[in-house]
């Protein structure tokens, strides 16, 4: 095979994309749950098996469970079918607290959707 320098240059920067992206690690679900603070405002990436999606009139949610614990995802992207093994990258939030119970979510963003624009 005869490849150009261009061809040759792409190709390199195409793998090392896919090298750095498969790498990207992931958090423990159970390491999220019991310390969410720690994780509060931040991006997160988890893997996991769904284990159960809700499609509300204006909310996608859906369920992951790594084997270490299970978190709510709300995401901007197509839903998921449970049993599906996915890898979710979000913003983690604390959706509501009453009392001495709280949830904890991811929000995934889809990335084709522009961010919603905020009034100055």
């Amino acid at each position: 095979m005869n490849y150009s320098a261009g061809t040759a240059g792409a190709l390199i920067t195409l793998i090392a994309v896919l090298f750095m992206t498969a790498c990207v690690p992931t958090s423990p679900i159970r390491d999220i749950v019991d310390n969410p603070r720690q994780y509060a405002g931040k991006t997160v990436t988890i893997e996991g098996t769904v284990s159960a999606v809700y499609s509300l009139i204006v909310i996608k949610y859906f369920e992951v469970n790594d084997g270490t614990g299970v978190i709510g995802v709300v995401s901007e992207k197509p839903l998921p079918k449970k049993g599906e093994h996915v890898r979710v990258t979000g913003e983690l939030q604390e959706a509501f607290s009453l009392g001495d119970k709280s949830m904890t979510i991811i929000f995934e963003r889809n990335d084709n959707v522009p961010a919603p624009k905020t009034s100055p």
